[in-house]
């Protein structure tokens, strides 16, 4: 097997790796032939030769077909990785030549989005009204899969929740307080005091499990001598969470206090006051501990750190 970057680089070729991108899509040689607009013989012969050079099989096959190994994992991740940064590239290139500002994909966890993206965004934007942007909301797991197949740029959210944090650059950007919140007509939504045992007998939007907010509530719970209930409604939707609040005055849920307060001020949802006894966790900037980002994400980053310092 080669051992060095330039020995690989001699032998692999792009269609070795979009062989690769497309059997972990299809799980199909014959599937991914096609999408290729290859043989099947010629599909396969480029799976060989891929394989020769990384040293081993990448994937098992099976009657049902193939699946990707611990080799294959490795080798498909990086070539998702190659074909977003070529796919960059070219996207850059065109925007050079053509006078535009570029594109930017983030990803935000749910409490960063009322002022940590969305400041961050219209400062950006202030500076260059061209700039092409993607914004995709949702749990900081998720992002950090897309930011590792290259799907994202910038993530703002958490490293904790990987088992691999030391793949990602993380810059602390500012602790997450949370809040209990409910909708106007719940019953509570005018008590001037509420503890947490009193929510009891109401429902709960939730988290998906082994996420930082799920577990602050479960914690909270326990340390009030409640039990979680059996019948959680879960989702990383901030949208779905304040229409079913606003829906079901039997619900509340536990949501990041910049999102309450927004939501508070445009009188769709009402806080609680329950002081909660949880330290709450940070969040901050991720990318990429490999890899240089583009202009436009780079930007992005360094007005992300003057938003800090307001």
């Amino acid at each position: 097997m080669a051992t060095t970057a330039n020995a690989v680089l001699s032998r692999l070729r792009l269609k070795q790796l979009g062989l690769v991108i497309a059997l972990d899509q299809h799980r199909s040689l014959r599937k991914a032939a096609g999408d290729l607009s290859m043989t099947q013989s010629a599909a396969s012969k480029a799976l060989m030769e891929i394989e020769s050079i990384m040293g081993g099989p990448l994937f098992e096959r099976s009657r049902v077909g193939i699946a990707p190994n611990e080799l294959g994992r490795c080798v498909i991740r990086y070539a998702w990785l190659l074909r977003a940064d070529v796919d960059a590239m070219v996207q850059e290139v065109s925007n050079i030549r053509l006078g535009r500002g570029g594109r930017l994909s983030v990803g935000a966890i749910m409490g960063a989005v009322p002022k940590v993206l969305t400041d961050a965004i219209q400062r950006l934007r202030a500076e260059d009204q061209d700039i092409s942007i993607e914004i995709v909301e949702d749990t900081s797991a998720r992002l950090l899969h897309m930011l590792d197949q290259a799907q994202l740029e910038v993530v703002i959210g958490r490293v904790v929740v990987s088992p691999r944090p030391d793949l990602y650059r993380y810059e602390v950007l500012r602790d997450e307080p949370l809040s209990v919140v409910a909708g106007p007509a719940h019953p509570l939504s005018r008590a001037r005091k509420v503890r947490l045992q009193d929510l009891e007998p109401y429902n709960w939007i939730v988290y998906p499990s082994r996420m930082p907010l799920r577990a602050l509530l479960e914690r909270e719970m326990s340390d009030a001598g409640i039990a979680m209930p059996s019948n959680l409604i879960e989702t990383a939707s901030t949208f779905a969470t304040v229409v079913m609040l606003q829906k079901s005055p039997d619900l509340v849920a536990l949501l990041p206090k910049d999102v309450c307060e927004f939501f508070s001020t445009q009188k769709l949802l009402k806080i609680l006051p329950i002081a909660l006894k949880s330290r709450t966790q940070s969040f901050g900037i991720v990318t990429r501990s490999s890899g240089t980002l583009s202009a436009v994400a780079q930007r992005f980053v360094d007005v992300l750190r003057v938003t800090r310092q307001d």
